[in-house]
């Protein structure tokens, strides 16, 4: 049965990506069509055409390798200006990259047919191919944004609670506790370990933290933000046990401690260590609680997303790297590092193999990672470079400086930014996108995150 919860999860995955893969060409597509743009094609993945039809002008298809998709748009480059030859072949680096822009913007040039004159894309108003370059991304957010509020309203979150699920007896910094754990030691504390602050003060588990500092103790965000800043101070805490008030005082002992990311997780450092601070620490962790909320609350959880896979992008070759390394020697992987479709596919599979979970926690699950899949597509295509919808959202807002430029220095209008000059970077990047792609998915197979 195991089994056939695994294949069931990984083809709810894979339906849910698909979806979400149409979704974001239709958030091309609509507004292309209403803002009259000839749209030649649709499709959904790439390679060898499996079925398409045509509707009107469009054509609609589904293509082999259901990794992405496409809208086709005339009059996505400028044409050949009047009079100017095509470059002669040559093997110079510099005049190939001229035959790439001479060559796309001829074949720009050639789905032109009469009747497109002021239906090109290149000739909408700046704000216009903007809206519908970010018409992808922007359906992308109302998916993760949807899902969310759906799991947020009727599963609900964990989130931690002021209830201790564990009280400490030490406190280690986090440096020696990695050491440890590598030498394979299994211990919680070595004689002589300094005694954790809430240890040394009662606590115990299932004890509920309701005061400290003399401020009510009601979310547990705040109750560690004020923990980290009362390093060396004692300090009054109260905590109820068995429905009666016991109080103390408190010293949070100066530790080093991980430094989080926007959702949580510990950050990396350059050598692949966790980073770390020097905060308060009391030796007490949270349990967690399962509460549900209003569709308002999940803007701020894709909120928090969007910054933690931001955060990933922003030092995207690093991460590559790290991974790189995990699949060629014994290292183990970043749990949050990027990862595949098949990667994500598997933690699907894994997630509804779980004999221990209910269907509607699988369920859950599984819009999860759908909704986590759509914010990672909201960002990465937000990126400004081509052929991603945010190098065409850059190449729209410089056209559109240029031309503001011009027009206070009294210059003639410099016409349209051509993107076919950048057509050598287009490759370049497309390339970097193929390797990242094979690369993820060598290591999704061959040293996969395990999170189960």
């Amino acid at each position: 049965m195991s089994a056939a919860w695994f294949v069931l999860g990984v083809l709810a995955v894979a339906l849910g990506l698909a979806l979400s893969i149409a979704l974001h060409e239709v958030g091309h597509l609509v507004p292309a069509k209403v803002f009259g743009v000839r749209v030649t094609r649709y499709m959904i993945g790439f390679g060898p055409t499996v079925a398409s039809w045509r509707r009107g002008e469009t054509e609609y298809g589904i293509k082999a390798l259901p990794l992405g998709g496409y809208v086709s748009m005339v009059g996505m480059l400028p044409p050949p200006r009047a009079g100017q030859a095509p470059r002669a072949s040559s093997t110079g680096l510099f005049r190939q990259f001229g035959r790439l822009a001479d060559d796309a913007r001829a074949q720009a040039a050639e789905e032109l047919r009469p009747g497109d004159e002021g239906r090109t894309f290149i000739s909408l108003p700046v704000w216009k191919r903007i809206v519908i370059m970010l018409g992808g991304p922007a359906m992308n957010l109302l998916i993760a944004l949807a899902l969310t509020a759906l799991l947020v309203t009727t599963v609900g979150t964990a989130q931690p609670s002021t209830t201790a699920a564990e009280v400490f007896r030490c406190v280690v910094p986090a440096q020696e506790q990695q050491a440890r754990a590598a030498a394979g030691e299994t211990e919680e504390c070595r004689p002589g370990d300094p005694v954790a602050p809430a240890h040394e003060a009662g606590m115990l588990p299932g004890d509920t933290v309701v005061a400290f500092d003399g401020v009510p103790v009601e979310d547990w965000d705040a109750f560690a933000a004020a923990i980290r800043e009362r390093a060396g101070r004692p300090t009054a805490i109260a905590w109820e046990r068995d429905g009666r008030r016991i109080e103390s005082t408190i010293t949070p002992r100066l530790t080093e401690r991980p430094v989080t990311d926007a959702v949580g997780q510990p950050e990396r450092a350059p050598d692949g260590t966790a980073r770390t601070q020097q905060v308060g620490f009391i030796g007490m962790g949270a349990q967690t609680e399962t509460v549900t909320g209003t569709p308002l609350d999940a803007v701020g959880l894709v909120g928090t997303q969007i910054r933690g896979v931001a955060d990933v992008v922003l030092v995207l070759p690093q991460r590559l790297w790290d991974t790189a390394v995990a699949v060629l020697t014994p290292a183990e992987r970043d749990p949050n590092g990027p990862m595949s479709v098949v990667g994500v596919g598997r933690i699907a599979g894994e997630a509804a193999a779980l004999d221990e979970v209910s269907f509607g926690d699988k369920a859950a699950m599984v819009l999860s990672l759908v909704a986590g899949v759509n914010v990672a597509l909201l960002v990465f295509n937000l990126i400004p470079l081509l052929p991603l919808d945010g190098g065409h959202v850059a190449g729209a807002l410089y056209e559109a400086l240029r031309r503001g430029g011009a027009r206070l220095r009294g210059r003639p209008d410099p016409g349209p930014f051509d993107l076919a000059a950048l057509m050598p970077l287009t490759h370049v990047v497309a390339g970097a996108m193929l390797a990242m792609g094979l690369l993820l998915i060598v290591a999704d197979l061959v040293e996969p995150v395990r999170l189960f």
